[in-house]
């Protein structure tokens, strides 16, 4: 686990994201609120989102109504990612955590399963305590 982590609040800019992504070298950070608890993960995927084309939903119009072929919702969601300028914007709020002592084999699974390359590590109370990476999971091969 790495205890020093680098953090973002939901009123960082999107700009400030980019530039400490890249910076850093890191895919995603975790997302803090004002009191410090985490609220949320946004990722360098997050960020390509926004590039993303928009596909209009499928309509059909019957007599004097509209019925949506696709999620309504889904469209107002993405609009809502793409045009953000702040992470709170972008950021996934259902973040995948484990606790200090989780076992290696259970957090190896979740991240194959899951697709995840860094679960935050959080204490009993939601306390942020690091993260831990595929890089970490590595480390103790050696």
């Amino acid at each position: 686990m790495s205890r020093k982590v680098i953090t973002v609040t939901e009123t960082t800019s999107v700009k400030e994201l980019a530039s400490t992504l890249l910076n850093n070298k890191i895919s995603g950070v975790p997302v803090l609120d004002t009191a410090g608890k985490l609220v949320g993960i946004v990722t360098e995927s997050d960020l390509i989102f926004q590039n993303k084309k928009l596909k209009v939903p499928a309509v059909i119009a019957i007599l004097d109504s509209f019925l949506f072929l696709n999620n309504p919702d889904k469209m107002e969601k993405e609009l809502k990612k793409i045009a953000g300028a702040t992470v709170k914007d972008l950021c996934s709020e259902k973040v995948v955590t484990v606790r200090p002592d989780t076992p290696l084999d259970e957090i190896a699974t979740m991240m194959i399963e899951k697709k995840m390359h860094t679960l935050p590590v959080v204490s009993e109370t939601g306390e942020m305590l690091g993260v831990v990476g595929k890089k970490d999971i590595i480390r103790t091969i050696l």
